[in-house]
C-alpha cells in the first residue's frame, strides 16, 4: 500500500534499491547529496548533480527536465554516510520560471525497481522559492526510512547547499549552471507533453517512464526478473506496458494517451507467446503523419531507455564484482593461496552471468525495435524519410506544412544498425549551425579542413531543399550569404534550378542587404503583431517562412552585421525568420564570449557522424550522421525541379 506523505512524515522503506521518480511540470535541476549523522555534507564530492551525476548508491539525471527518475541503491551508499537529501532547483538563465509559485506543485515518488510506489510527496505550498529539499533517506536502528521534508529556499541551490553545511556552495552552483546549460546545449528538444490522466500512477502496473529518467543501478537479484523495466512510451512520458519477460509489447496503448485519433492500423496477430508483430503508425494521432512522427519519438525513447537498463546492469554487474571481492580480500587469509582465486574467478563469474543476462534482454529490444523500424521506413512521408526512400520519386510540393522535418539519423553504439530518425517540429523552432570546424569525433580526423566544410555546405543545401520541398510553394523563401564566394559549387544545385529568393549575397555590401532586409521584415512583422494590425503590413512584405543561410561566418561581417545576425536569431524565429549557419566556432574566436548566446541559440549538427547530442531523457550522447544523397542520384535534382514547377503560378 503506498503511503501519500506530508511534510514532516516519515515512512519506513522496505527494499534497498529503489527509483525516486519526480514529476515537475517543467524542467527542474534534480539532485542528491549524502550526509553524515548530523546531515552535515562534507564537501562537493558528496553531492550528485548533473555535471557530477553519480555518488556511491546514487545516480541522477545530467540535465534538466520535466520528470526524472533518480536510482537508490542503499547497500551501496557508505557506512559514513547516514542521510540521502533529494533536491530539485529551478534552472537559472534559460528564460524559464523563477520560482516554484509560477508552476505545477512537484510530485515525487519513491518506487521498487518493478514500479510499486512505496511513498508519495507532493510539495505543496511553494511561492518564492526556487530550490527545494523535497525527500531524505536517512538509516535509523539499522533501518533506512523516507521523510517527506518540503523545505524551500529563495536563496536558491545556494542557499540550500549552505545549509547542509557545504563550504564551496557557491563556486558548486556555477558549476551545476554550467553543466545544466551545457546539457541544455546538446539536448534535443522532446516534442510537446500530451495531456495525460496522472502524475506518476496509471492505475495498476509499472509507474511511467520520464524525461530525465536515470535507469536503476541494477537488475532485481530474482532470477525471474530482467534488467530494468523495459520502457514503452511514446514522444510523452506514458505508463510502460512490458510484455513478459521484458520484452516490449508492440500494442503500444500508453502511447494513445491524448485525444481518441481516427482507429490506427491493426496490428497482425501475434504467435502464441510472442510480442505482437509492429506495424506503421501504431501510435496516437489525428492523422497517419502525426501517429508516425509520434511512433518515432516512441522509438527513441524506448531505444534511450533500454540502452540505459542495460548499462545500468553491467555497471552494477562490476560495483557487485568490486564490493564482493573487497568483502573477502578483507580478510588476510584470504589474500594468499586458493582462496583468493577461488573468489575472484566467483566473482567475476558472477559479473559475467549478470552482464550476459542484460545483454540477453537488450538483444530482445534491439531485435524489436529493429523489426519496428523495418516497417515504419517504407512507411514515412518525405518530411520524414531520407533521400534513399522512394517516396522521394513521386513527391509533389504540398498545400500544407508538414509536423517535421528529418535532418539526420541517431544511433547509440551499443546498437550501431538501429538508426532513428532525428526529426524537428516545424516551422522551426530553433535554428541550426552545421559545425564546420573539425570535432573530436574519429570520422573528422580523417577528413580535412576543406573537405569538412565543403560537406557542412551540401548538408545545408540538402536541409534547404527538403525544406523547400515539404512547404507550400508560396510559403517558403531562402535567402543565402556566401561572403567570398567559397560555397559555389555546393549552393550550384539552389541557384541552378533558380528557387532562392535572389543570387548568393557576397562581400560586405551583400552581407548588409540582405541583413538589413530581413532585420526590417523581422521589426515590421513584430510591430504589426504587438498592434493587431496585420493587415497594415506593406503589400510587397513577402509574409512566409524565411530561411537564411550563412557561409564562412564571420567572414565578411562587421560589428553591425554580426548584432544583425544576433537580433535575427532571437527574434526571427517568432515570426517566421530562421537561420541556417554553416561556421567553424573557431573562426570566431575573436569575439569571446559575446558570440556565445548565438551558438546557444542553435541546434549544432555536423558534416559527418560525430556523438555531441544527448536524448531528452537520459542524456545518453548519440552519434549523429547526416543524410547522404544516394551515389549517382538525381533525387536532389528532380525535387528541386518539381519545386521550381509548383513556383510558376505564384511568380507570374
Amino acid at each position: 500500500m503506498t503511503a501519500e506523505l506530508v511534510r514532516g512524515q516519515n515512512h519506513t522503506l522496505p527494499r534497498t534499491r529503489l527509483e525516486i521518480r519526480i514529476s515537475a511540470g517543467t524542467p527542474v535541476v534534480a539532485g542528491a547529496t549524502l550526509g553524515d549523522e548530523n546531515g552535515t555534507v562534507p564537501g562537493t564530492e558528496w553531492v550528485a548533480h548533473p555535471g557530477s551525476p553519480r555518488l556511491p548508491g546514487v545516480e541522477v539525471s545530467a540535465q534538466a527536465a520535466a520528470d526524472h527518475r533518480l536510482a537508490v541503491d542503499l547497500d551501496a551508499v557508505p557506512a559514513s554516510a547516514h542521510r540521502i537529501t533529494v533536491l530539485l532547483a529551478l534552472p537559472t538563465g534559460v528564460g524559464g520560471p523563477v520560482r516554484f509559485g509560477a508552476v505545477a506543485s512537484p510530485f515525487v515518488a519513491v518506487t521498487g525497481l518493478d514500479g510499486d510506489e512505496i511513498a508519495t510527496f507532493t510539495l505543496t505550498g511553494l511561492d518564492s522559492e526556487s530550490a527545494v529539499t523535497a525527500l531524505e533517506l536517512y538509516r535509523r536502528q539499522g533501518a533506512w526510512k523516507v521523510r517527506a521534508v518540503g523545505q524551500g529556499y529563495a536563496g536558491g541551490l545556494a542557499a540550500l547547499l549552505a545549509d547542509q553545511g557545504l563550504p564551496q556552495a557557491a563556486e558548486l552552483v556555477r558549476s551545476i549552471q554550467d553543466a545544466v546549460a551545457r546539457a541544455t546545449d546538446r539536448s534535443v528538444a522532446p516534442p510537446p507533453r500530451t495531456p495525460d490522466t496522472d502524475r506518476v500512477g496509471h492505475g495498476p502496473g509499472p509507474v511511467p517512464p520520464a524525461e530525465g529518467r536515470t535507469p536503476p543501478l541494477a537488475p532485481p537479484d530474482a532470477p525471474s526478473t530482467e534488467p530494468p523495466t523495459d520502457p514503452l512510451t511514446g514522444p510523452t512520458p506514458a505508463p510502460p506496458t512490458a510484455a513478459t519477460g521484458g520484452r516490449i509489447d508492440y500494442a503500444h496503448p500508453r502511447r494513445r494517451t491524448s485525444a481518441p485519433p481516427p482507429p490506427p492500423p491493426t496490428a497482425p496477430p501475434a504467435e502464441p507467446g510472442r510480442p505482437a508483430r509492429p506495424v506503421a503508425g501504431d501510435a496516437t494521432g489525428w492523422s497517419m503523419d502525426e501517429r508516425l512522427y509520434n511512433q518515432i519519438w516512441g522509438m527513441f525513447e524506448d531505444l534511450a531507455r533500454a540502452t540505459a537498463a542495460y548499462r545500468s546492469a553491467v555497471d552494477f554487474a562490476e560495483s557487485r564484482m568490486g564490493q564482493e571481492l573487497d568483502r573477502t580480500l578483507s580478510d588476510p587469509r584470504n589474500r594468499i593461496g586458493g582462496a583468493g582465486d577461488r573468489a575472484r574467478e566467483q566473482a567475476r563469474a558472477k559479473r559475467d552471468e549478470l552482464t550476459a543476462r542484460a545483454r540477453e534482454a537488450l538483444d530482445r529490444d534491439l531485435a524489436q525495435l529493429a523489426a519496428e523500424s523495418e516497417v515504419v521506413e517504407p512507411a514515412l512521408p518525405a518530411a520524414y524519410a531520407g533521400w534513399d526512400n522512394p517516396v522521394w520519386h513521386a513527391h509533389r510540393v504540398p498545400m500544407e506544412m508538414p509536423m517535421a522535418l528529418r535532418i539526420g539519423d541517431l544511433h547509440l553504439p551499443e546498437s550501431p544498425d538501429l538508426r532513428i530518425p532525428l526529426l524537428v517540429r516545424l516551422p522551426l523552432e530553433r535554428g541550426i549551425w552545421i559545425d564546420s570546424g573539425r570535432t573530436a569525433s574519429d570520422a573528422a580526423a580523417l577528413t580535412d579542413s576543406a573537405q569538412l566544410r565543403r560537406l557542412a555546405m551540401e548538408n545545408a543545401v540538402g536541409l534547404a531543399a527538403r525544406l523547400l520541398a515539404v512547404h507550400p510553394a508560396d510559403e517558403f523563401s531562402v535567402h543565402v550569404i556566401d561572403p567570398a564566394g567559397a560555397a559555389a559549387g555546393a549552393l550550384a544545385p539552389l541557384v541552378e534550378s533558380g528557387v532562392l529568393a535572389g543570387p548568393p549575397a557576397a562581400g560586405a555590401g551583400g552581407v548588409a542587404t540582405v541583413l538589413a532586409h530581413l532585420t526590417r521584415r523581422v521589426d515590421l512583422v513584430q510591430m504589426a503583431v504587438r498592434a493587431g494590425a496585420a493587415d497594415s503590413l506593406p503589400p510587397d512584405l513577402d509574409t512566409g517562412e524565411h530561411l537564411l543561410i550563412v557561409n564562412d561566418f564571420p567572414h565578411g561581417f562587421d560589428d553591425r552585421a554580426v548584432t544583425q545576425l544576433r537580433y535575427l536569431a532571437d527574434e526571427g524565429r517568432s515570426v517566421g525568420v530562421h537561420l541556417l549557419m554553416v561556421a567553424d566556432r573557431e573562426d570566431a574566436r575573436g569575439y569571446g564570449p559575446l558570440l556565445d548566446p548565438l551558438w546557444r541559440s542553435l541546434l549544432r549538427i555536423t558534416p559527418v557522424p560525430d556523438d555531441h547530442l544527448a536524448d531528452p531523457w537520459v542524456g545518453h550522447a548519440w552519434t549523429y550522421e547526416p543524410l547522404r544523397m544516394p551515389p549517382g542520384s538525381r533525387v536532389l535534382e528532380q525535387v528541386l525541379a518539381r519545386v521550381t514547377a509548383a513556383r510558376r503560378p505564384w511568380d507570374r
